[in-house]
């Protein structure tokens, strides 16, 4: 069996649509299609230097990197490769073969940290280990279901407070531009990102395919938004919280459980059957808000960092 490791080619449907298929199996709790691979590459922020990389063996796609920089973090030289290997086809080479390759072009292009999510199984954790990452922190996936589960009631907006959707700003999307940079600088995560280019994200997160302007909800007060549940789709029946929060100004009044709720329902009334959300393991008050919907975790996920001299 012969593997080797090559570029993805967006405009080639065989090579999309390999990459879906691989990341469904590996990494089912996240929304990939053929349509939303294309885009990643071809609007990623060039300071991302953001590649895709195919691991084949003897013709069959069987192994993925994303690799770049984070060039929204205020840390220079932080560079990821997220690796995943189809579970039938592990052990044969690809996973190394790809972290080689994706290492390489880091270093290329001026990393001096790389970090890795990793699902958290032994099998994975060696391999990260043995290519000499550390472990960092760790993250949650969960899953709700939609079709066959309860979701809490919907409830009346507080006064002074109105629920809308992410469609009633198609003329002007800037302020949940404002509200999402907002939210996004006090995530908690070992790399730190400030969103100031409003026509990046405009390609990167407004017009994305996976984005559904009409599931995701916000929270009005005087007439601003001041939290927000973006909300993605496969365009079949899988849901993806995509970001959830509150400004600070705002924080402590349950809004941002007010617009998630309202996204949830909006998604099930859609005919989404599952929804998908991901927690960093020190975020307790979006664990709180989570179970509260009814989440279950489905999976941890461990962050590597490997440190260049």
């Amino acid at each position: 069996m012969t593997v080797i490791v090559r570029e993805l080619r967006p405009d080639v449907p065989a090579d999309t649509e390999g990459f879906a298929r691989v990341r469904r199996l590996a990494l089912p709790f996240v929304l990939y299609t053929p349509e939303s691979i294309a885009h990643d590459v071809a609007h990623v922020h060039p300071d991302a230097r953001y590649r895709v990389l195919l691991a084949e063996e003897d013709g069959e796609i069987v192994g993925t990197a994303a690799v770049g920089l984070a060039h929204e973090s205020p840390e220079p030289g932080r560079g990821y490769l997220n690796v995943y290997v189809h579970p039938g086809r592990t052990r044969r080479g690809a996973g190394s073969l790809l972290v080689r390759a994706a290492e390489e072009h880091l270093v290329s292009v001026g990393a001096t940290a790389l970090f890795a999510w990793v699902l958290d199984e032994p099998g994975n954790r060696a391999f990260a280990e043995r290519h000499g990452y550390r472990a960092s922190r760790s993250a949650h996936f969960l899953r709700l279901d939609l079709a066959g589960g309860t979701l809490p009631p919907l409830q009346d907006p507080p006064s002074g407070v109105r629920l809308c959707t992410g469609a009633d700003f198609a003329d002007d999307p800037r302020p949940l531009f404002e509200l999402d940079a907002e939210v996004t600088s006090d995530e908690p995560g070992d790399i730190g990102a400030e969103l100031t280019d409003y026509e990046a994200w405009l390609a990167e997160t407004w017009r994305h395919p996976l984005f559904s302007p009409e599931l995701t909800s916000v929270a009005l007060v005087d007439g601003r938004p001041a939290a927000f549940s973006a909300a993605r789709t496969d365009g079949a029946t899988r849901y993806g919280s995509a970001m959830t929060g509150t400004a600070r100004a705002h924080r402590g009044r349950g809004l941002a459980k007010l617009a998630k709720n309202d996204s949830l329902h909006r998604a099930r009334a859609a005919g989404c059957t599952e929804a998908f959300t991901g927690n960093d393991t020190g975020n307790d008050p979006m664990i709180a808000i989570n179970k509260w919907f009814g989440y279950e975790v489905c999976e941890t996920e461990v962050r590597y960092v490997r440190e260049l001299g």
